[in-house]
């Protein structure tokens, strides 16, 4: 097998420079050579961080989000890696109600979120982007998730999160879902006013403590690395 390294550099700057086809065909043959779906899943992650950094120096557009997640989502559709999923989690690992808050129509990072969850067994429901608090509290009613997930990429979404944790208390609903809230402008300060039980600003990390809280209950906040 190539050295992990190169293979690292490889896939990840085919994802960055939206390279679609060689992204595709480096992704089965690492596959084919036995490397672990869940490293895929980081180095994936890894190129679409580098994607959303040349999106927030405006080298890249809208269009290129949109090309990225595209990428990814056909990389987690490969035979090779649903069948993995497929038999690590024979059963749903729980239940997600996702979606971007009021006032943010961004939603790459929410999707990449999104296909992070159910590639770990999660039952995901996508609510979308400008999501009200009042659906988001119709919706966690209704579908009695286990987990609450909200995105926002504007740093004014900071307000509009608290609001919704604000409501779920407000209809005695906030003790019955735990909460995680994603974005690259989060901080521990933030997190503590918004008031939810964790934080993530990388997606992989995010999925990652969904599943913890899943396994043994116990929320905390977490900062993705890079």
């Amino acid at each position: 097998m190539k050295d992990l390294g190169e293979i690292k550099e490889s896939l990840v700057r085919c994802v960055e420079q939206l390279d679609e086809e060689n992204s595709l065909k480096l992704a089965k043959e690492v596959l084919i050579e036995g490397i672990d779906p869940l490293y895929l899943l980081d180095l994936m992650n890894e190129g679409m961080k580098r994607v959303g950094k040349l999106y927030d120096c405006r080298d890249y557009y809208i269009a290129d989000l949109i090309m990225a997640g595209l990428i990814f989502r056909q990389v987690l559709e490969l035979e090779e890696m649903t069948d993995f999923f497929h038999a690590k989690y024979n059963k749903k690992t729980g239940k997600i109600v996702i979606g971007t808050v009021k006032g943010d129509i961004h939603d790459i990072g929410k999707d990449i979120f999104r296909y992070m969850l159910e590639a770990n067994g999660f039952d995901v429901i996508d609510l979308g982007v400008d999501v009200s608090r009042e659906l988001f509290v119709k919706n966690v009613k209704k579908h009695n998730p286990d987990i609450l997930a909200l995105s926002g990429v504007l740093t004014s979404t900071v307000d509009e999160m608290r609001e919704v944790v604000i409501s779920l208390m407000e209809a005695h609903l906030r003790d019955k879902v735990k909460i995680i809230i994603g974005a690259n402008h989060l901080t521990q300060e933030a997190f503590r006013f918004i008031g939810a039980d964790g934080f993530a600003t990388d997606a992989s990390v995010g999925a990652k403590l969904c599943r913890e809280w899943m396994n043994v209950g116990n929320g905390q906040g977490v900062e993705g690395n890079g």
